[in-house]
């Protein structure tokens, strides 16, 4: 018994001193919160609840999505300026289900944007892996909370996601919602115009905005939907962005596949080294 007890602390002895600080310095679950809501005890533990319902929070890394980060994104898409007291709604990435992607949203809380919106964002981004949480203490849209996924990604990898990139996967986000207020169509609906869209345009390596608005025409006639002009020309702008970038988020998708495996992959080789 003292034998094997010995050679399990030996273990973790040797994981601890041989692990690269890169990884040892990496967190399993990141939360970050909007700032109105961090500085309210009562808006956080009302989203503490929510998240400890998904994984355990006591040693999860901390972070705070401020107005001014939201605002330096939504100032080119949607023109819209937060205040402090308005950014609400947070989100938690848990890398320990890091098998495939699963994004959850608290529907009675967020109202406009949508587990698969973000999902198609974060996609886009070249981020495949980790299970998104995302809920609000109030009612909020959510389009801030996709500012603080990327930052839970970067925060708990080490891996340093583009600007650019960073950037196109919100003004997705923001334009969808921008679209949503501006026509009689649901979240569910533009999600499936959206996802159809991608795939064509993807399939058809089409990476000029006219080419994507004709694809969009196509897929909102076949589904019955009318977008005005504006929102048409904007997500077609967005998407052929996206296309743009597919090598730059394919390199993140890479990137964060290595950062995610090398830790567990390391430590599974030394289990296996003594022979457990």
């Amino acid at each position: 018994m003292k034998r094997s007890l010995s050679i399990i602390l030996l273990i973790l002895l040797t994981v601890g001193l041989l692990l690269p600080t890169a990884i040892a310095s990496e967190n399993d679950i990141v939360i970050t919160y909007g700032e109105t809501t961090y500085n309210n005890q009562d808006y956080k533990n009302i989203v503490d609840t929510y998240f400890s319902t998904e994984a355990s929070i006591h040693e999860a890394m901390i972070k705070v999505i401020t107005a001014d980060e939201v605002n330096e994104v939504s100032a080119g898409i949607t023109h819209k300026t937060y205040g402090s007291d308005q950014i609400f709604s947070s989100a938690l990435l848990d890398l320990s289900e890091s098998d495939e992607l699963v994004v959850d949203v608290d529907t009675t809380k967020i109202t406009v944007i949508t587990a698969k919106m973000y999902f198609s964002a974060l996609e886009s981004a070249g981020i495949t892996q980790g299970h998104v949480v995302v809920t609000s203490p109030v009612p909020s849209t959510g389009e801030s909370a996709l500012a603080g996924v990327m930052n839970c990604y970067e925060d708990a990898t080490g891996v340093e996601i583009p600007e650019e990139v960073k950037e196109v996967a919100n003004e997705e986000i923001q334009t969808e919602s921008q679209i949503i207020e501006n026509n009689n169509i649901s979240s569910n609906e533009l999600s499936d115009v959206v996802e159809q869209v991608k795939e064509e345009v993807e399939e058809n390596d089409m990476t000029q905005p006219e080419e994507v608005k004709e694809v969009i025409n196509e897929v909102t006639n076949n589904y019955n939907i009318e977008l005005n002009v504006d929102d048409v020309d904007n997500l077609a702008n967005v998407i052929s962005k996206e296309q743009s970038l597919q090598g730059s988020a394919e390199q993140v998708e890479e990137q964060l596949e290595n950062s995610i495996g090398e830790s567990q992959s390391f430590i599974d080789k030394i289990l296996s080294f003594f022979g457990f």
